[in-house]
């Protein structure tokens, strides 16, 4: 499928050196798409992402609204258009109970989530309603049916979700749309940094795996097949919904 092969510009994906992010890009470039991906503090492996694909690799904060004008602005220069926005970024989120939360670690987890998305998508708007673009925010599962400990990602990133449902209300008369993929517990990503670190041992991977119906984990692979999907002119039709992909945990 070379479902990008005629878009005018680039597809913009935030946190392209992360697991699913890096994945996303290969398979954006494999369908046709020319990649402009951003990273926050590991520029090595996102010049070995870039050269790999031709890309192009930016530093960003997300949570500087003047430095994701100035990086879109410089996109759009560079390469003419932005047809597709894929974020992506994300922080590593530790397995806590909420009542160990302090506030400040929550609100911190709100800019790093919710206001790095808004940033990036007013700042891209012109373009992407000069393109009738795409937007493909990657949140969680757990949105859905929450597992417990994962409130400092479920929390924010549901403002995420909320977030873009807005905007595809409001944009969808400019031709852009806005959607969601949540995924769910994956072999690789920010999962596999959990199971490393000792939040996801053992007994809690098996208590996890009980309860998806498809009784395994899926992949990065997964993840990027689906925003790829929802980008495409395939899902032309297609705003203001999110979707799982999650083994079958939601249900």
């Amino acid at each position: 499928m070379e479902d990008f092969q005629d878009k005018p510009g680039v597809a913009v994906v935030t946190g392209g050196t992360g697991g699913l992010g890096s994945a996303i890009c290969r398979l954006l470039a494999e369908r046709g798409s020319r990649i402009a991906l951003t990273y926050r503090s590991d520029r090595r492996a996102a010049e070995a992402l870039a050269g790999e694909l031709g890309a192009a690799a930016g530093e960003l904060d997300l949570t500087d609204a003047g430095q994701c004008a100035a990086y879109v602005n410089g996109v759009v220069e560079r390469f003419g258009a932005i047809h597709t926005l894929v974020h992506a970024a994300g922080p590593l989120v530790r397995q806590v109970h909420l009542s160990k939360v302090e506030p400040a670690a929550f609100a911190d987890h709100l800019t790093s989530e919710a206001e790095a998305f808004f940033n990036l998508v007013h700042a891209a708007l012109p373009a992407l309603r000069a393109s009738k673009g795409s937007i493909v925010a990657i949140t969680t599962a757990a949105t859905h049916r929450y597992p417990v400990r994962d409130g400092l990602s479920a929390g924010p990133k549901g403002a995420v979700e909320a977030t873009a449902r807005a905007f595809a209300a409001e944009e969808g008369r400019f031709g852009v749309r806005v959607n969601c993929v949540g995924p769910g517990m994956l072999t690789d990503g920010m999962a596999a940094d959990l199971m490393a670190n000792g939040d996801l041992d053992e007994r809690a991977l098996e208590v996890t795996r009980r309860n998806i119906p498809l009784r395994t984990f899926g992949s990065a692979a997964d993840i990027a097949e689906a925003a790829c999907f929802l980008a495409s002119d395939r899902a032309k039709f297609i705003t203001g919904q999110k979707l799982d992909v999650d083994g079958g945990f939601g249900v």
